[in-house]
């Protein structure tokens, strides 16, 4: 008898063991704080490298850090690249940040630069990792704002930059701060746009040209498919570079002068120096503009007095007989030019959203015809509309006599884009590059 009470309470004892296993099971595996697996495939897992890099199978990381200083503003862009096994880098992250106004504006007291510098130096600090400062180089590049500037002025602003710079923990050398000449202005433009549509990863792609139409010059980059073409080039216009350890040679042309705003003032009748000599007058007539238009206009910080005038038949005929000798023998027709896929930026681009004919964030297409015949319909309103620039009908007329003059005739199409996979399209990509590969270099 004692034996089956025994018997009993080591059953009953078993059963509250097992209950309580299964009562602990049941509230670990449902209770709201434990961690489930995810219901997708997990991404590659990133390791940290002793020297800061993180890597995802194999893969590691490398920073540059690229200062665009305009005219109107200084732009700083923080480039993170995949680097792969024996492959070009990927561009795997960019931050961005601007102020204004432009580094010219400091011309008379440089030291003032220096707030919105360390400003940006301190963005640039906080999106790489402390222990990649030393290897990220930090460059700036300035364009037309700093070459309008008298010689002795720009080199008072550079060095206060390299000052900035070598105080900075960033890898910067003395060629790390210097103003920009237009042909690599180009250059870099082409480096990015190829990056971007993938003509540079890997060796016999398809490269694709650069149109650029800036404010005081104006760009034209591409790859000849042709030996005539580079031995029928000059000199200066044939260039070759190492890039991903490729050697590309490109046709390149900068025209200083012929951008749109610089353009405009000699369409219009302005002094050929930027800078007017004391009792000029200020006042230009144009029949480029509505005969009913008065209004003002501010070019390298001079303000004229800008009248329409009658043309005295077609305005588009008036205007087009005024841009063509303001352009007379400053253009050289690019061999090829007619057979190349371009990508157009800039003013380009900025008149076609004028017109409606692309979409302002998405781009699109249009053809040196589509420009004409813009410049046709806008010229001859006698009336400008409430929204319209007084300016279009000369704008549009210059930038369809510059791309026949430069060698595109009027049924090729162009492509328009600010943006390739959400990166912009500007030098900056490609002159960060391009600097990347010299540091290789013994």
């Amino acid at each position: 008898m004692r034996r089956c009470r025994l018997a009993g309470l080591f059953l009953l004892g078993g059963c509250v063991m097992v209950y309580l296993v299964f009562v602990k099971h049941h509230y670990s595996t449902h209770s709201p704080h434990s961690h489930r697996p995810p219901p997708h495939p997990q991404p590659r897992a990133h390791r940290t490298k002793p020297d800061g890099s993180s890597s995802a199978d194999g893969d590691s990381f490398q920073y540059g850090v690229m200062f665009d200083a305009g005219s109107t503003g200084t732009r700083v862009h923080v480039f993170r690249f995949q680097l792969g096994n024996k492959e070009p880098p990927k561009l795997d992250h960019e931050t961005f940040r601007a102020i204004k106004p432009g580094l010219s504006a400091y011309a008379d007291d440089p030291q003032k630069c220096s707030a919105g510098l360390v400003e940006l130096l301190d963005m640039a600090k906080s999106s790489v990792p402390p222990s990649m400062w030393i290897k990220t180089p930090v460059i700036l590049k300035a364009t037309a704002g700093l070459r309008l500037l008298p010689g002795q002025k720009a080199d008072q602003l550079l060095d206060r930059v390299r000052t900035l710079f070598h105080k900075s923990p960033f890898l910067s050398r003395d060629d790390s701060v210097s103003i920009m000449d237009g042909t690599d202005e180009g250059i870099s433009a082409w480096i990015t746009i190829n990056f971007l549509t993938g003509g540079l990863h890997s060796h016999g792609s398809t490269t694709v040209g650069m149109l650029d139409l800036g404010g005081g010059s104006t760009q034209i980059t591409f790859s000849p498919r042709d030996e005539k073409t580079i031995q029928d080039s000059p000199v200066d216009s044939i260039r070759s570079f190492q890039m991903f350890s490729n050697t590309h040679t490109v046709y390149t042309h900068s025209y200083l002068g012929l951008g749109l705003m610089s353009a405009r003032l000699a369409i219009l009748g302005g002094p050929s120096s930027p800078a007017v000599p004391v009792g000029s007058s200020t006042e230009l007539l144009s029949t480029c503009l509505p005969a009913e238009f008065s209004g003002t206009w501010e070019h390298a910080d001079i303000i004229y007095t800008v009248k329409g005038q009658e043309a005295g038949g077609p305005a588009y005929e008036a205007c087009r007989s005024i841009v063509e000798k303001v352009l007379f023998r400053k253009v050289m027709k690019a061999s090829e030019a007619a057979d190349v896929d371009f990508y157009a930026f800039s003013y380009y681009y900025d008149r076609a959203v004028d017109l409606g004919v692309i979409d302002e964030k998405r781009g699109g297409t249009i053809r040196v015809s589509d420009y004409v015949q813009a410049a046709q319909t806008v010229c001859s309103r006698v009336i400008r509309g409430p929204l319209q620039s007084p300016f279009l009908c000369l704008d549009l007329v210059y930038i369809s006599v510059l791309l026949q003059e430069l060698g595109l005739p009027p049924h090729k199409q162009l492509k328009l884009a600010r943006t390739i996979n959400q990166v912009e399209t500007s030098w900056a990509l490609g002159a960060t590059f391009h600097y990347m590969e010299t540091l290789k270099r013994p």
